[in-house]
């Protein structure tokens, strides 16, 4: 199917940027109601593409599957915050009043990756249009059509709303070449960055605000007071969910050898296929991994089915999640796989495990998850993982509001320390002070 890109789709960067700050301009006239009625619209356009979105994705960048596609947009669209999320706080005293709220902070660069394109893009523009903002979309190369036919659905409602073209824009095509003009661009006030970590740190170098994604290696701790069928079922929901293209999903198990065999009982009995012989593991690590010890890009993203098939390795079931037993220098360990293969390390005891999850996650500081049903061990493990996400006792996907509470958010700014980023983030902070009076204690 062939589709006509014209609205806020440019084919130079200077008049991408310099359009976006007209829309802008225009924007921050309206009211906090009329912008939440254009996100309401912007909201109710897209919720009606939900499935042409996700099927558009799988074509183009080759990876996850469409029915998680579908759950992850509709996340994006229905929980994702909008202004509501712009506190105001207010300080009182003998001598006066002094105000504290969030404003936008112009037009936003915003970059986003090929694993999740749409979803991320749909959720930081609802958050970005939510604090005022107008934006600019990098998208990835391989997701540029389908991201630039969500531009265009986003840009229609808005003008149908309140008459403001180009609020959101996007180029017509994908490069660093125009991602660095983009980002350096006197017009540009802040610079949000979700994917790689070459991107981020040109993002990191250009002299503006920076909201920075940074790389993830995701790992989940069972020990043995765990409820084990529960464990296993959260944990090959998360790892499996689009292919395990997600930042936050489980990328590796270390679990207490005590309870390591019945652990992998209930993973097989949730659809996994499981390997520890070394025929099989070296098959999948020819299969997946390049000689260099980075992962076969043809195979991000793939299901299980066709990694075994690519692998040589019959298997006359489907399946969900690959799981390989290994020792904790192996690969599949230490680089994130971003596909539905994920190892198995034992360790002895609880003490071990909280080694070995830290020596996994590197310091990325991202996303980690914990099975027990000690109080002390829950709390231990998050103090000392010090993740941006941290779920106890539950799938990693609750981490960003899927069957659980709080918000939905897709960029996970690790590297500058904003965690999973709202419209409050793409603010700024202003201090508004009255002398004498407003008090009434």
């Amino acid at each position: 199917m062939n589709y006509d890109f014209k609205n806020g789709v440019f084919s130079y960067v200077n008049d991408a940027v310099l359009s976006a700050l007209g829309a802008y301009n225009m924007y921050s006239k309206l009211t906090l109601n009329e912008r939440t009625e254009i996100i309401q619209l912007i909201k109710e356009r897209l919720l009606s593409k939900v499935l042409e979105m996700a099927s558009m994705t799988v074509n183009e960048t080759g990876m996850g599957n469409v029915k998680d596609k579908i759950e992850k947009l509709t996340l994006a669209i229905n929980k994702t915050p909008v202004t509501e999320d712009l506190i105001t706080e207010v300080k009182t005293g003998d001598n006066g009043m002094t105000l504290y709220e969030l404003s936008s902070y112009g037009v936003i660069c915003a970059i986003h990756p090929c694993t999740n394109p749409c979803a991320t893009l749909i959720s930081n523009t609802i958050g970005m249009l939510a604090a005022g903002n107008a934006v600019v979309h990098c998208p990835h190369p391989r997701a540029i059509k389908v991201s630039k036919y969500v531009t265009e659905i986003i840009n229609v409602a808005i003008r149908e709303k309140c008459g403001i073209d180009n609020l959101v824009v996007t180029l017509n095509e994908s490069s660093m070449m125009f991602t660095n003009e983009i980002m350096t661009h006197p017009d540009i006030s802040m610079i949000v960055t979700t994917g790689g970590i070459n991107v981020l740190r040109q993002a990191m170098s250009s002299g503006k605000k920076v909201i920075g994604a940074g790389p993830a290696n995701p790992t989940t701790i069972v020990d043995e007071t765990a409820d084990i069928k529960k464990a296993a079922r959260d944990i090959v929901k998360g790892a499996s969910f689009d292919n395990n293209v997600m930042c936050i999903s489980e990328k590796s198990i270390v679990v207490v050898s005590a309870i390591a065999d019945s652990l992998i009982g209930e993973l097989i009995k949730n659809d996994v296929y499981y390997v520890n012989n070394n025929e099989e593991m070296l098959k999948l690590s020819l299969a997946t991994l390049t000689n260099d010890m980075n992962i076969n890009k043809t195979l991000e993203g793939k299901s299980a089915n066709e990694i075994l098939k690519a692998s040589g390795i019959n298997c006359n079931r489907n399946i969900k999640l690959i799981v390989v037993e290994t020792i904790k220098q192996h690969p599949f360990v230490t680089v994130e796989m971003l596909m539905p293969l994920i190892p198995l390390v034992r360790v002895e005891d609880f003490e071990i495990a909280i080694d070995t999850a830290l020596e996994i996650e590197q310091g990325f500081k991202h996303t980690a998850t914990i099975h027990s049903q000690s109080i002390e061990r829950l709390n231990f493990a998050a103090k000392v993982m010090q993740t941006s996400v941290f779920v106890k006792n539950g799938s990693s996907l609750v981490g960003i509001g899927v069957n659980g509470e709080g918000d939905t958010s897709f960029t996970i700014a690790t590297a500058t320390g904003e965690g999973t980023t709202t419209a409050r983030h793409f603010t700024r902070r202003r201090r508004c002070a009255l002398t004498n009076g407003f008090s009434i204690r």
